[in-house]
C-alpha cells in the first residue's frame, strides 16, 4: 500500500511500550530499539506491518527478556538458532514484527544500513519499491518466497549502502 505517514508514530508508540516493558531489565537503557523495514522509510510503499529490531545482550538467553515481552502481549513465533540466534515476536495490538538479535550482530548493522540508504537515496528507494510492487502482484505460497524473490534487488542496493 502507499506510504502511510502514521507508521513512524505507530512505531514510536510500540518502541515506547517496549522500553516500559523492559525497563526493569534495562535500567541504564542499554538495549537498542529501532524501527526498521519498509514502513521506516518515508515515501516507500509497504505492507502495513511495523518491523522493529531489539538488540539484547544475548538473544539465546530468553529468560532475560521473553517473560517481559509476553507480559506486554508479544508472542514468540520464530526461533532461528542457525541465523544469528534470531527471535521473532508478533505484537499485541498492532501488526508488528519484533526481531530480536544479540549485541554486535552484523545483521542489525545491515538492516540499519539498508534503511538509512533508502531514506537518503530516492533512486534506490524507487528501484526497491518498483521491485516490491512487481513481486507483490504475483501469487506466493509463503511470504518467505516473496522475501526471497526481493533478494536480488536488496543485494544490489545493499552493496551500495555498505560501500559508501
Amino acid at each position: 500500500m502507499p506510504y502511510d505517514a502514521s507508521w513512524p508514530r505507530s512505531a514510536a508508540e510500540r518502541l515506547a511500550d517496549l522500553r516500559r516493558a523492559l525497563a526493569p531489565l534495562d535500567p541504564d537503557e542499554q538495549f537498542d530499539y529501532q524501527h526498521i523495514g519498509s514502513t521506516s522509510v518515508p515515501g516507500l510503499a509497504a505492507k502495513p506491518v511495523i518491523d522493529m529490531v531489539l538488540v539484547v545482550a544475548d538473544s539465546r538467553d530468553e529468560d532475560a527478556y521473553v517473560p517481559q515481552l509476553e507480559a506486554a502481549g508479544y508472542v514468540l513465533r520464530i526461533r532461528e538458532p542457525d541465523w544469528y540466534e534470531h527471535r521473532l515476536f508478533k505484537g499485541p495490538d498492532t501488526n508488528v514484527n519484533l526481531h530480536i538479535f544479540s549485541d554486535g550482530c552484523e545483521e542489525v548493522e545491515r538492516m540499519l544500513a539498508f534503511r538509512d540508504w533508502l531514506r537518503a537515496h530516492d533512486d534506490d528507494r524507487e528501484l526497491y519499491e518498483s521491485a516490491k510492487r512487481e513481486l507483490a502482484a504475483q501469487e506466493w505460497r509463503h511470504v518467505q518466497n516473496y522475501a526471497d524473490a526481493k533478494s536480488v534487488v536488496v543485494l544490489d542496493i545493499m552493496a551500495r549502502a555498505l560501500t559508501s
